[in-house]
């Protein structure tokens, strides 16, 4: 497999950039490995196609407002501080990236409002830094006040009040993404209710997503990129039901590649499910064989993107781009805010 077999193109009025309202009228393309058969659904049917002692998994990450805008001390030059994760919470020492990277040196000190500033205290990477707040334990909350949300590269456009909430998953509880898990943004309360009243089992799990997630591949053989390392949780209660499920027959409904990721990265040679939590930079390609993961809700993913990549693993590279090529073909929308997919 090479990535150039992951390409298709994608027309840029196909990008969505805002949600459909309300989230579950999204479409829903339902793709059936076995038949090839595709079949034109809205996202509330997906409850359609689960039967009772069946298990919806979900990641409960939280998005947290990741953009801050700054101004350098003395010069008052505007500053661009993009957060991308906690390395100390005790310190509260984070991984950012700096916007002009250039004005950013060690020692300098960015100031945010009356109440928050951080110090430079590292370089990492020519756009990268380590910084230290001033106010342990507090900054996820501040920021939730100050910043921006942070919307991908391809929705070009400034962030608006109302992505706060749309993007944000119905059930997100745990700060700690810059991305959010997209497939799990087309649930409402009242779809989810429906799901829980037929009988499904909703479980949680936590893979904090990080700006690698649009990373671009940028090697022709798979096997030499690497993923960045993400944080992720599987409660013991969690591995517990969907366990329960593997045994007695049921099916397993995955809600998107980050929460597949964090399933497959911790599993069993018998293909259970392990209760975790640590670090995973696990690249999921053509060809792979899954372990827990039996059906998969997913959006629309970026071309050559490692998104894509796991979905084509999951239902064949030849389906995926057939499949692909039939969505834009019918004009469904692409990407964070479009449409949805259940490979069956």
């Amino acid at each position: 497999m090479k990535l150039s077999d992951f390409s298709y193109n994608l027309p840029k009025n196909q990008i969505a950039k805002y949600p459909v309202s309300p989230r579950d009228k999204a479409k829903l393309l339902v793709l059936d490995r076995k038949t090839g058969e595709m079949q034109d659904k809205h996202f509330y049917d997906v409850v359609d196609y689960m039967e009772k002692g069946d298990v919806l998994v979900v990641n409960e990450t939280k998005v947290f407002q990741a953009r801050l805008y700054g101004k350098k001390e003395k010069t008052n030059a505007k500053i661009e501080v993009f957060l991308l994760r906690e390395l100390n919470k005790e310190d509260c020492i984070w991984d950012v990236i700096v916007d002009p990277a250039r004005k950013v040196r060690i020692g300098n000190k960015i100031y945010f409002d009356d109440n928050l500033w951080c110090e430079i205290i590292d370089n990492t990477t020519s756009r990268g830094r380590t910084v230290r707040f001033n106010q342990p334990g507090k900054v996820f909350q501040m920021i939730e006040k100050i910043g921006l949300t942070p919307l991908p590269p391809y929705i070009k456009r400034d962030p608006e009040p109302s992505d706060k909430q749309n993007y944000q998953t119905v059930y997100a509880k745990v700060d700690g993404s810059v991305a959010a898990p997209t497939a799990g943004l087309h649930f409402t309360e009242k779809l989810l209710q429906k799901i829980e009243k037929k009988g499904i089992h909703i479980v949680p799990v936590i893979l904090h997503i990080g700006l690698g997630t649009f990373r671009p591949v940028e090697v022709e053989d798979l096997t030499k990129h690497r993923m960045d390392s993400e944080y992720y949780e599987i409660p013991e209660r969690s591995a517990e039901i969907i366990n329960k499920a593997i045994r007695d027959k049921n099916n397993v409904f995955v809600v998107g590649t980050s929460t597949c990721r964090a399933l497959e990265t911790s599993t069993t040679a018998e293909g259970f499910v392990k209760p975790a939590r640590g670090w995973t930079d696990k690249f999921i390609y053509p060809p792979y064989t899954f372990k827990v993961t039996q059906k998969l809700i997913t959006n629309f993913h970026a071309s050559e993107s490692t998104l894509l990549l796991l979905v084509a693993a999951f239902a064949g590279t030849d389906l995926i781009m057939k499949a692909y090529k039939y969505a834009v073909k019918n004009k469904y929308r692409f990407l964070s805010y479009g449409d949805a997919m259940l490979i069956l």
